[in-house]
């Protein structure tokens, strides 16, 4: 077993807090964050495949639209929200349409519009799987998010340790 202070084998060594090197703080900070989120990530990737089936990128379009009271969202929104192509977003909708997780309709009185929704068997899936997934998040940022991570947070965002619900 790897001593406390060790870095686990599949995390990967963060650059010293202290500085030194040619990046502001602020630069430095966020690159410990993506690399611990991204490790997280990693995980997350892993358990849908597992759980649901898609892919990381097909499974943020299920939250999304997961969190939609009613209705869904127009493909042109769910790429915006996820900052990704709309070429892309199309062939992953098909994909998700293919599997039977999600409905495609045009929008009454707009004819390039066209508005993706969850169907009762994504819902279902969802239900099923979403304990396990949270999980699998909870524990990951247990693993990789360390005090380096938490005071780069805090030097991104100060104050939020003493306001954490305001702005």
């Amino acid at each position: 077993m790897a001593a406390r202070d060790e870095t686990p084998a599949d995390q990967p060594a963060c650059p010293p807090a202290g500085g030194g090197g040619l990046l502001p703080g602020e630069l430095r900070a966020w690159m410990l964050l993506l690399a611990a989120t991204g490790a997280v990530e990693q995980r997350l990737r892993c358990a849908v495949k597992e759980s649901l089936d898609v892919s990381h990128d097909e499974f943020l379009i299920l939250c999304l639209l997961a969190e939609q009271p009613r209705g869904g969202l127009r493909m042109t929104r769910i790429a915006e929200l996820l900052g990704r192509p709309k070429t892309r977003l199309t062939y992953q909708i098909a994909c998700l349409q293919r599997a039977g997780l999600v409905t495609r309709e045009s929008v009454c009185g707009d004819k390039r519009g066209v508005e993706v929704a969850l169907t009762e068997k994504a819902r279902r899936r969802l239900r099923e799987v979403s304990g396990t997934l949270a999980e699998t998040v909870t524990q990951a940022l247990a693993r990789f998010v360390g005090p380096e991570q938490r005071e780069a947070l805090g030097a991104l965002i100060p104050g939020l340790a003493e306001n954490p619900y305001e702005p």
